[in-house]
């Protein structure tokens, strides 16, 4: 009997250990694609044991594979740089809520989810503004202060900007309805098409440099993009930062346009604790402050302070930003591409 039993015992064993082995993985699934965030999850590896089995794409890539994979999908945590889409992963039903004291005492209730039963559906780790720069030489500061002169005559054949169905940049325009409302909003989105220097093409940081190169004389770019040529140690990169200047748009307004990117855990996670030690996690100052230091963000994390060269240097300090619920910006996000295909803003 004792014969037969061993190689039993000796499967179970097996059997225990390859589980314990599996809860420590965690899937997750990131639209952050920037080569500081390695330090960040290789710390959350040395601190916990918990190996990280990382797929990315962008943040509409991910959602739509989450919405395929359906029940048999391995992610456990979703990272998105964009809140109008956690808003719309949450509307879609692909994030679990989460229940942690930790997450809804770090984070403030202007950059997570509104609270459910279940729990909260995401939560924002940092913010990036979008702001406008200009020639210096060429460009009154006053004359491109406010997002609405964007589209304003006087600024005619100096815009450059990245496509419009962009998620930044329909995350800006579904804002703008909401201060504006629609029809003003369309003859703004209009104007910016007349006024541009070029086609929409490329990212944030070829804007900047369009700008540089005196191709363009304004344009509109995510604060990290030109904090990222500020700091860099390329001698080149900082003279394309040094000939744009910087405007936080709207300061007598309403205030800047402020996004987030964020976290959730997958609907089907199949690790649900490591993913709540994860997202828990990325409230800790070390992770926040690598959002701050590594990326070029400000952290959302209650008490975490960024003492970023570039990111001081831009404000001076502090600056009024918009206070628009994300889930209304996501809501307009339609609406905005509708004009946009109207007003042929490619």
């Amino acid at each position: 009997m004792m014969k037969k039993a061993l190689p039993l015992a000796c499967a179970l064993l097996a059997l225990a250990g390859a589980a314990s082995a599996q809860e420590q993985v965690l899937n997750l699934y990131s639209a952050r694609h920037y080569a500081t965030d390695e330090a960040l999850y290789n710390n959350f590896t040395q601190a916990t044991g918990i190996k990280i089995n990382r797929v990315d794409a962008d943040d509409a890539g991910i959602l739509a594979r989450l919405k395929a994979e359906g029940t048999a999908s391995p992610a456990d945590v979703i990272l998105l740089v964009d809140g109008a889409r956690l808003v719309k992963g949450e509307a879609d039903g692909l994030f679990r809520p989460v229940q942690s004291k930790l997450l809804d005492d770090a984070i403030p209730a202007q950059f997570r989810a509104k609270a459910g039963p279940e729990g909260t559906p995401w939560f924002g780790f940092s913010t990036r503004a979008r702001v406008i720069v200009y020639d210096k030489l060429k460009v009154k500061r006053d004359d491109v202060d406010t997002y609405e002169e964007l589209g304003d005559p006087k600024n005619k054949g100096r815009l450059c900007i990245r496509s419009g169905s962009h998620p930044y940049n329909l995350s800006l325009f579904g804002a703008v309805t909401e201060h504006l409302g629609a029809a003003r909003t369309e003859t703004w989105l209009k104007g910016m098409v007349d006024n541009m220097a070029r086609a929409p093409k490329g990212g944030d940081t070829d804007q900047i440099k369009g700008v540089a190169s005196g191709e363009c004389g304004i344009a509109v770019t995510n604060t990290y993009y030109l904090a990222r040529l500020m700091r860099s140690t390329n001698a080149d990169d900082r003279a394309i930062a040094e000939k744009v200047g910087v405007v936080f748009p709207n300061q007598s307004s309403w205030g800047t346009h402020v996004n987030i990117a964020g976290g959730a855990m997958a609907r089907n996670a199949p690790h649900p604790a490591n993913a709540i030690k994860f997202l828990e996690y990325l409230a800790s100052p070390a992770a926040q402050n690598y959002f701050a230091n590594g990326n070029n963000e400000w952290p959302t994390a209650k008490g975490v302070k960024t003492d970023n060269p570039a990111l001081q240097a831009m404000t001076g300090g502090e600056f009024k930003t918009e206070t628009i619920p994300l889930a209304t910006i996501g809501a307009n996000q339609v609406k905005v591409q509708q004009m946009l295909d109207r007003v042929g803003f490619k």
